[in-house]
């Protein structure tokens, strides 16, 4: 039924659904809501932290559940962004060759920065 709907020439080419929208989108939305929860968990931490000092910040950073909370938190704060960068090049860069060099470009820093912030909380953690 749905085949007839298509324009003949779409059927021809074979151009239809991609069917990768649909992951995209809850992807996103999901990383959106752990995103919401990490947040409340860093700001109340970051709250706790107001008039701490060095010491104590770093006694709260080395604990294990805190540190795998905020690499969790890095991770998916970059996961997001790459999502959300990736819909926005998409929709606005019309030269393809541009948009294949800039989601890659963001893709490859995305890892990068993701990979120096688990270091360092690791680095932290593990008294490195």
């Amino acid at each position: 039924m749905s085949e007839n709907l298509r324009h003949p020439l779409k059927r021809v080419r074979g151009l239809g659904s991609a069917k990768e929208g649909v992951a995209h989108w809850w992807t996103q939305r999901v990383t959106a809501a752990a995103l919401i929860v990490l947040a409340i968990w860093f700001v109340s931490m970051l709250l706790t932290l107001l008039h701490a000092d060095f010491a104590t910040a770093h006694a709260m950073l080395v604990k294990p559940w805190n540190a795998v909370l905020m690499i969790a938190f890095t991770t998916t704060m970059f996961w997001h962004a790459v999502l959300g960068l990736q819909v926005v090049i998409e929709d606005y860069v019309h030269t393809r060759w541009l948009e294949v060099v800039t989601l890659v470009l963001i893709r490859f820093l995305a890892v990068l920065f993701a990979l120096a912030c688990a270091l360092a909380v690791l680095r932290v953690a593990l008294g490195g």
